[in-house]
């Protein structure tokens, strides 16, 4: 497909060009509307969901050099292997930079939906004043446009359209370094109940609530983080081994 496709809920589709030739996206207002947006997508089978968050901008070449081996050798090869969709907050940075390279370069064939502010994102023929602006990532292959101005905006939604997804099957959510936003990732999917996997040893947050498990960190929305039930810090090691198995347990099991 040529165009970007572009629909608001109970109005006509129209087609929008974008310098992603091969993706279609969807503008959505209310999170009721997330089912038929999905449909109207064409995902509308319910299959296992792999949600990623993390580091956009604040990735250091060391941890993007690292975390470049732990997609390429573990997450897309499982999202592969399980044929989920993989679910991130769809700009051209960061993990989620990482996550549509990876992958590119192995001939992945999993669905890859970025969910992202609409006010944050530069497009084609629309004005856009937010300073801190971004493309969206080439190699996904869908987009999910929600209301929002600011970084975060997004946060609930990515949660909210991995549900929808997901439809039963089993999901789980990664979380890899990342800033404040994470936090507000993390909680979101303590919010539908999903488990979460803290990779400890990829930086800031990722360390930060893994630190708050040990008792080290006084800030209350990391130690709330850290009390959920369904989480599992795994250490991020050489051969990513402990990494791949705990999400191929959390992508097989209800």
């Amino acid at each position: 497909m040529n165009n970007l496709l572009i629909s608001k809920m109970q109005r006509p589709c129209v087609s929008y060009m974008t310098n992603i030739p091969d993706a279609l996206a969807i503008k959505v207002e209310q999170v009721t509307d997330l089912p038929h947006a999905l449909q109207h997508l064409g995902l509308q089978e319910s299959r296992p969901t792999l949600v990623i968050v993390g580091g956009a901008s604040g990735l250091t070449q060391e941890y993007y050099t690292c975390l470049q081996r732990l997609f390429e050798e573990k997450i897309v090869p499982l999202a592969e292997k399980f044929q989920a969709y993989v679910v991130d907050g769809g700009t051209d940075a960061g993990v989620m930079q990482l996550m549509g390279k990876a992958r590119s370069n192995l001939g992945g064939t999993f669905p890859l939906i970025g969910v992202a502010a609409i006010g944050t994102l530069i497009l084609p023929d629309i004005e856009n004043t937010f300073a801190d602006a971004a493309p969206l990532e080439p190699n996904h292959t869908h987009f999910v446009l929600v209301p929002g101005n600011n970084w975060g905006d997004e946060s609930p939604w990515i949660a909210d359209v991995a549900t929808a997804l997901a439809n039963g099957a089993p999901s789980v959510t990664v979380l890899i370094n990342g800033g404040g936003i994470t936090l507000r990732d993390a909680s979101n999917s303590m919010r539908v109940d999903r488990p979460l996997i803290v990779v400890a040893g990829s930086g800031r947050t990722a360390d930060r609530i893994v630190a708050a498990l040990r008792g080290e960190v006084s800030d209350e929305q990391v130690i709330q983080v850290a009390k959920f039930e369904k989480l599992t810090a795994v250490e991020l090691e050489d051969d990513f081994h402990s990494i791949g198995e705990a999400i191929a347990h959390k992508l097989s099991s209800k």
